[in-house]
């Protein structure tokens, strides 16, 4: 998480305004880059009516620091006044504090007494109890009025114990106890009554009561002499006595220890949340500006301000062992650990329920989904009603259709359709042909979520009875073994595999290190600034998954867009370049994109990691390299907006930090398993399948710490459940003879036709499909029909060569902005002003092209290459 998020998610919402202005500082470091870069910002002086610029032009170190540890110098300062008046206050409360705990321990557990009046309400309008001295309230009882007394005293009469007044013996309460146990009960309320036994005044209620409600009476009595025994030893006091005087003062000294607990809590984490601003602002600085302002102010300012400085946080820590001292005297009895516990469960409690702010909002509107109509005006959260294609308010109440539900509609109504007309010859394999269309509107449409769809398909295939054993459908029973069976295939163990060494090498932070290391040398050209981002996020794809690259390769991007000229072109070219080159790496490896893996689990034999990259390294090297040159020129990229010269790009500078021991263990696994997976076929016999070869990451960095379960739970599952829903279908279409009766077709439609001219058709009709809908659903749906493909082509079985073609392609479909998730990433990034770089012409004019030419490698290059290596 940003600072500035873990910032706002931290910090106590009602002193917002006392902590360091983290945002604002990093602006003002983004200016100082600009400037640095050439880019020199005038600002109006509304004094002196003229423009000028926040530095000089030539923006040295001495220059950029004298502009900037002002700014810093104002917040230290004010950040140093709310501590010192907060500490202050904190310190007067606590000795406040410490005064009435002596003062009530000096008047003793029976100083205060309820008054109630006329109408039955307390005299205190606080509804409080009230404090009084022994002598007090004698002195207050003698100048009542006869009916005033009489009303207190019936009130202390009505608060007698259960053995007041008359009562029934116990052999009748209890009859099924023994005379022992009766003589024990008796001894026991004996021991509890005044003066030693049951004489006492009368409420004249005691004999109307039922045996049931006295036995409950006589069970509290004893529990709390039981209560009062284990504290026998302690002395009698207002923080251990009993009555309601004494019990009304602990939860009032309670309360107020436990909100001081919290100020002083939040005052600690108020400065150790300013130290990490400053501490990141600064780490910032002189990333940007080349300087080592750094240590020096940290250790030379801030650490020598008051807040800083370590005698005040022993002050602070001092108060905060005090308090728990305090708290352990007044309300646990001396146990300081069950203190300790009981203030920080408060202190949670605090913090997520007080501190409900704006951010916190969001974060879980956004978990559960509901962000989609979110927007923020003024610092007030504002959700839009869902725009829909019928929305009209009836009797019945409003009616609202949006066009997921008619999607959803329409997918049901064909699914209904086709369960009762014979489309294919067979009963199984109608039904199958049904659950197919359905799934594939549905996953075309989107109209629920894709990974529920592909749960609903094993659902469906048993319900509907679509699996067979020769030519008679399996019993429930038996469908649903085989099904599942099937679902959690190795292709399943590959791809959690695949998500485990992604996650790992994004955690440690290898994937930043080696990107910036490799993008260091990149230079200053535009063009080959572009060339080398593209080689990173292809690279980058293969391993961290197309999802996650492109994301990282924009986070490294920013700073150089912030140096650009407005209306640069270089902008768009370089973030449709990273898009693109995302896609064209969800190709390169088998573990780089879903359908790869779809394709290798359909192969027989499964193609082995070294056949994979001697065929997709070559195509997809090729296809950056030719996209490069569509961007170069359709954008020019290197044309200075204002048309004088080229432009100049900033140098992304290498990480600094070595490696640590926990990235070599991580790049020591992670290459180990990547070497095993390319001689998968050769060690077959010791391991299986290359999924078994999956677990030795999970267990490696799971078992070691560098992974923990949060980061398991955080998995792209759903991913994985798409991935069994689609070969529970695939399953289906194969069990069901469905699969057979497309067979059939194909070959009459093919016949005649030699293998190339399948693979070019076939090629066209996958990059067209994969370009409107998701390319690991393409997968699911084509890698079969592939399959089929390549067994009818008379002359050979060429199903492997046409499924590996079929799944490179999928990953090829670029040209709208809803294909793939890099697009749909690029098409959401903005500039400084919220203006989006990239629109949907943007796509078209690049997207498609793009699209077209690594169709063109993977049908031309790649075949030769699988021809080559005997696929």
């Amino acid at each position: 998480m940003k600072f500035s998020s873990s910032l706002k998610f931290n910090a106590v919402a009602e002193w917002w305004d006392e902590y360091i202005a983290y945002e604002a500082l990093k602006k003002h470091v983004y200016q100082l880059e600009k400037q640095k870069a050439g880019l020199q910002e005038s600002y109006h002086d509304l004094e002196a009516n003229e423009r000028s610029a926040l530095i000089g032009r030539d923006s040295s170190g001495a220059d950029t620091d004298a502009f900037f540890v002002p700014l810093l110098d104002r917040e230290l300062k004010k950040i140093s006044v709310f501590y010192e008046t907060e500490e202050q206050r904190l310190s007067d409360d606590i000795t406040a504090l410490q005064q009435e705990i002596a003062q009530h321990e000096e008047n003793g557990p029976y100083a205060g007494h309820h008054y109630v009046d006329e109408s039955g309400e307390d005299d205190d309008e606080d509804d409080d109890f009230e404090l009084q001295s022994p002598t007090a309230t004698l002195n207050q009882d003698q100048t009542q009025s006869p009916s005033r007394r009489r009303r207190r005293h019936s009130r202390s009469a009505s608060n007698a114990p259960p053995w007041a007044g008359n009562r029934q013996p116990l052999d009748q309460i209890f009859p099924k106890l023994s005379d022992d146990e009766h003589e024990d009960i008796e001894a026991s309320v004996a021991s509890l009554e005044p003066n030693g036994g049951p004489s006492g005044t009368g409420v004249g209620r005691g004999s109307s009561k039922s045996p049931l409600v006295r036995a409950r009476a006589i069970a509290r009595t004893l529990k709390d002499s039981l209560i009062s025994t284990t504290s026998s030893n302690l002395p009698e006091s207002v923080w251990t006595a009993r009555n309601n005087y004494a019990q009304d003062t602990q939860l009032l000294f309670k309360r107020k220890i436990t909100n001081l607990y919290v100020v002083a809590t939040s005052l600690k984490s108020y400065i150790e949340l300013n130290y990490s601003g400053f501490r990141k602002i600064l780490k910032k600085y002189d990333k940007v500006t080349e300087s080592n302002l750094q240590d020096r102010y940290l250790h030379d300012v801030v650490e020598q301000a008051v807040p800083f400085q370590q005698a005040s946080k022993d002050k602070l820590n001092t108060k905060i062992s005090l308090l728990i001292d305090l708290y352990a005297h007044c309300v646990t009895r001396g146990d300081s650990v069950e203190a300790r516990r009981q203030l920080k469960l408060h202190q949670r409690e605090h913090i997520a329920w007080e501190r409900n702010t704006v951010w916190r909002q969001m974060i879980g509107q956004a978990r559960r989904g509901e962000d989609g109509g979110m927007i923020a005006m003024g610092g007030t959260l504002i959700v839009e009603p869902e725009k829909g294609l019928l929305n009209v308010q009836t009797p019945a109440g409003r009616i609202k259709l949006t066009s997921q539900m008619l999607y959803f509609t329409i997918a049901v109504v064909v699914f209904g359709v086709l369960l009762n007309v014979e489309v294919v010859d067979g009963t199984q394999a109608n039904r199958c042909f049904a659950i197919l269309v359905f799934a594939t509107i549905l996953w075309a449409t989107e109209a629920i979520p894709l990974f529920v769809t592909s749960t609903l398909v094993p659902l469906l295939l048993v319900v509907l009875r679509v699996i067979r054993d020769g030519d008679r459908p399996l019993s429930a029973p038996d469908a649903t073994k085989f099904v599942f069976s099937k679902m959690f295939s190795p292709t399943i163990m590959l791809l959690i595999g695949g998500f485990t060494i992604a996650s790992a090498i994004s955690k440690t932070a290898i994937d930043r290190v080696l990107i910036t290391r490799v993008l260091s040398i990149a230079g200053e050209r535009p063009s080959t600034v572009i060339l080398a981002f593209m080689g990173v996020a292809c690279f980058a794809s293969m391993w961290i998954s197309n999802v996650a690259a492109p994301t990282l390769c924009f986070t490294l991007v920013q700073p150089i867009l912030r140096t650009l000229p407005p209306k640069s072109s270089f902008a768009p070219c370089l973030i449709i370049g990273i898009a693109l080159a995302a896609n064209i790496g969800g190709q390169s490896s088998p573990i780089s994109s879903p359908q790869n893996l779809i394709a290798i689990g359909q192969m027989e034999p499964p193609l082995d990691w070294g056949s994979w990259f001697a065929v997709s390294l070559p195509v997809s090297a090729i296809s950056i390299v030719l996209i490069w040159l569509l961007l170069l020129a359709a954008y020019r990229p290197a044309r200075s907006p204002t048309g004088d010269g080229d432009i100049t790009i900033k140098p992304i500078r290498p990480a600094r930090e070595r490696f640590s021991a926990k990235q070599w263990w991580v790049t020591f696994v992670c290459l180990l398993t990547i070497a095993l997976w390319c001689v998968a076929h050769s060690i077959q016999e010791y391991i299986g399948d290359m999924g078994v070869i999956a677990i030795i990451p999970i267990v490696a960095f799971f078992s070691t710490g560098v992974l923990k379960k949060d980061d398991f739970e955080q998995f792209l599952w759903s991913v994985v459940f798409i991935a069994m829903g689609g070969v529970a279908l695939g399953q289906g279409v194969t069990n069901s003879g469905l699969l057979n009766i497309i067979g059939d077709g194909i070959r009459h439609s093919i016949s005649g036709m030699d293998l190339y001219p399948v693979v070019l058709l076939l090629s066209a009709i996958v990059v067209v499909i994969s370009t409107f809908i998701s390319h690991t659903i393409a997968a699911v749906l084509l890698v079969p029909i592939a399959q089929e493909v390549g067994k009818s082509i008379p002359g050979g079985d060429y199903s492997n060569l046409l499924i590996f073609i079929t799944g490179l392609i999928c990953s090829t479909g670029m040209g709208m902005p809803v294909s793939g998730f890099p697009n749909q990433t690029a098409a959401t990034q903005v500039d400084e002003m919220g203006q989006l770089y990239l629109s949907n012409v943007d796509f078209l004019k690049v997207g498609v092209p793009a699209s077209l030419i690594a169709t063109t490698v993977v049908a031309t290059v790649g075949y030769l290459l699988m021809r080559v290596i005997g696929i």
